[in-house]
């Protein structure tokens, strides 16, 4: 009956979903599982399989499937094609036509929602069987062996619908410190002025929801998704302060003058020229922020900031990358264990040791190995601050050019009652209907 789950319907997850008679198996003692498992049809299975992945990352993961297929050689004939697809994109490419998806692909935590909205993604907790049989593991040790931050991005509806992958899909404050010390990093008022005082500039992009969230975060206000697709957003209300009081902090750091707005995806180029003694990006800018600050690079959890006589801890995004089954898969359950694999313990340390990818999985990120990555270590720091965003497709654009008006001034610190507007403006748009 184990065996029989390793392989779906190919028509929806409901198909592809253990049968009842698989289900209650799960409800047996160790004792039956273990004679589940052992009587197994001895005839091996032939067993074709596709998976995406990033480009720059295709040697790396060849290698994985190399060893999944050998660590299973005696279970099954396995072949496994190997694509290649962006994180990023991945929902995008996978909704356009579900069924001639990868049977495995992965994505950015943010994307799971709207995947699972879609019946696009295989329930994983309904092969917690299958998985238990053939890779010696439940379900709930996969769960706790990963971050909870990224166990929870990977559930929906109280189940788990991706295997954790990485948990470096998050933001920070590089510096370097022969301009700035340890102590000017902590708040933005000492950043900016030991900058200035250097003839430097700190930088940041505004123009994003994805950045500029992180003052409103910080000061305990909140995004969510609503059932119909919406987004809720609470930035023009008062949480822990009010978000008139956010924004006149976020327009004291934008008008400082050593203050540079950097534009969506340019953080790279800015960094490159040399003008910059600190700016807040993530792991994937660690190579450029070494380069550029040499012997001084460092790099830490983002500053406070002011908030009327408060300093408060800016917040930040908490995203992760997982890997998601696809539900139409003609094998799901051999597509599990695939994820399972190329997702656990050892491979994420391979992962860290191939392209600096933060793990999602607690033992790994506790290796000595981590714990001297000055990138990594700073994004574990800002952990504790960080939300995982979670919003509709109308979040983006207006918070965008709410954080472009900040940004080049066009609102006053002096003026609430502008900025109210401003701010009720922007809830509007984004909490609008999608259309």
């Amino acid at each position: 009956m184990v065996a029989t789950m390793l392989v779906g319907c190919g028509g929806s997850a409901e198909e592809a979903a253990p049968s009842t008679d698989a289900a209650q198996t799960e409800t047996k003692t160790e004792e039956t599982k273990t004679e589940t498992a052992e009587t197994a049809p001895a005839e091996k299975q032939d067993v074709a399989l596709r998976m995406w992945g990033a480009e720059e990352d295709q040697e790396m993961l060849q290698g994985m499937i190399d060893s999944f297929v050998a660590n299973y050689a005696d279970a099954a004939n396995i072949t496994v094609e190997l694509g290649v697809e962006s994180e990023s994109t991945a929902k995008d490419v996978v909704l356009t036509d579900i069924e001639a998806a990868a049977d495995v692909f992965a994505f950015a935590s943010d994307q799971l929602p709207d995947l699972v909205k879609a019946g696009a993604l295989q329930n994983i907790d309904e092969l917690d069987a299958a998985i238990q049989a053939y890779a010696g593991k439940s379900v709930a040790d996969i769960k706790g062996a990963n971050a909870p931050g990224s166990v929870d991005a990977a559930t929906a509806n109280n189940a788990l619908y991706a295997f954790p992958m990485s948990a470096d899909n998050g933001y920070f404050l590089y510096y370097d410190s022969s301009v700035i010390s340890a102590d000017d990093a902590k708040s933005w008022d000492s950043l900016l002025a030991a900058a200035e005082a250097a003839g430097k500039k700190v930088g940041m992009t505004f123009a994003s929801g994805w950045y500029n969230a992180s003052f409103f975060y910080g000061a305990g206000f909140t995004t969510g998704l609503n059932e119909d697709g919406t987004t809720s957003l609470d930035f023009n209300g008062t949480a822990d302060y009010s978000g008139v009081e956010v924004v006149k902090g976020m327009l004291n750091i934008a008008g400082h003058p050593a203050f540079m707005a950097i534009a969506d995806g340019d953080i790279s180029n800015q960094i490159a020229g040399g003008s910059l003694a600190a700016v807040v990006s993530g792991t994937w800018d660690a190579t450029a922020a070494q380069t550029a600050f040499g012997d001084g690079y460092a790099a830490t959890k983002l500053p406070t900031y002011t908030v009327g006589d408060a300093q408060v801890q800016q917040g930040s995004v908490a995203g992760f990358k997982l890997v998601g089954v696809n539900a139409y898969s003609q094998n799901a359950g051999w597509a599990a264990l695939l994820a399972e694999w190329i997702t656990n313990e050892e491979n994420q340390k391979i992962r860290f040791a191939t392209r600096e990818i933060g793990p999602s999985n607690i033992n790994a990120a506790a290796s000595e190995e981590v714990a001297a990555n000055i990138a990594i270590s700073a994004l574990a720091e800002q952990s504790a601050y960080g939300v995982v965003q979670v919003v509709g497709g109308n979040y983006w654009d207006p918070t965008a050019t709410f954080g472009e008006m900040i940004a080049k001034g066009e609102l006053s610190a002096d003026d609430e009652a502008g900025i109210q507007t401003a701010l009720d403006n922007m809830v509007a748009g984004v909490t609008a209907p999608v259309q």
